[in-house]
C-alpha cells in the first residue's frame, strides 16, 4: 500500500507539472501561431482554467495520499506537503482572481488587439497577464522543488 500511495503522489505531481509545461510550451505557442491573438487568447484561457482545476484536484490527491501513507495529518507539515499547499493556493489565486479578471476585461474590450495600447483596460489586462505568467512559473518551480524533495525522501 505505501508503494501505491507514493506512486499516487508522484503521478499527481507529475501530471500537474506536465500540464503546465504542455500548456506553456506546446498549446499556447501553437494557438498563437494558428489563430488570431483574440481567438488564441480565448482558447488558452479556456485550457488554462481546465488545467488549474485539474492541478488543484491533483494537489488534493497528492495530499490525501500523503496523509494516508504517513497515517497522520502531521504529514502536511513537511516541506513537500507545504509546498504542494502553496501550489494549490497560488493556482486558486490565479484561477479565481487573475484569470477571472482577465476574462472580464477580455469581454469588456471585445477584442484585445483592437483596443488601443494606451487604453487603461489593455494596460490592466497586460499587467494581469504578467501576474498570471509569474504565478504559473512559481507553481512550476515549486512543483519541481517538491519533486526533488519527494525523490530524496527515501534516499536520506
Amino acid at each position: 500500500m505505501p508503494t501505491f500511495l507514493r506512486t499516487l503522489e508522484f503521478l499527481s505531481l507529475s501530471v500537474w507539472l506536465g500540464s503546465i509545461v504542455f500548456l506553456s510550451f506546446i498549446v499556447a505557442p501553437a494557438a498563437f501561431s494558428a489563430a488570431s491573438r483574440d481567438q488564441a487568447g480565448a482558447m488558452v484561457g479556456l485550457v488554462l482554467a481546465r488545467m488549474h482545476w485539474m492541478g488543484i484536484a491533483a494537489g488534493f490527491l497528492f495530499l490525501g495520499a500523503r496523509i494516508i501513507r504517513f497515517k497522520s495529518l502531521g504529514a502536511l507539515a513537511t516541506p513537500v506537503a507545504l509546498t504542494v499547499i502553496v501550489m494549490i493556493l497560488l493556482t486558486l489565486a490565479s484561477q479565481l482572481g487573475v484569470s477571472s479578471k482577465m476574462a472580464m476585461l477580455r469581454n469588456t474590450m471585445g477584442s484585445i488587439d483592437a483596443t488601443p495600447l494606451e487604453s487603461p483596460l489593455r494596460t490592466e489586462f497586460q499587467s494581469l497577464h504578467r501576474r498570471s505568467v509569474i504565478i504559473e512559473i512559481s507553481v512550476l518551480a515549486a512543483g519541481i522543488a517538491t519533486l526533488v524533495w519527494l525523490v530524496r525522501e527515501n534516499t536520506l
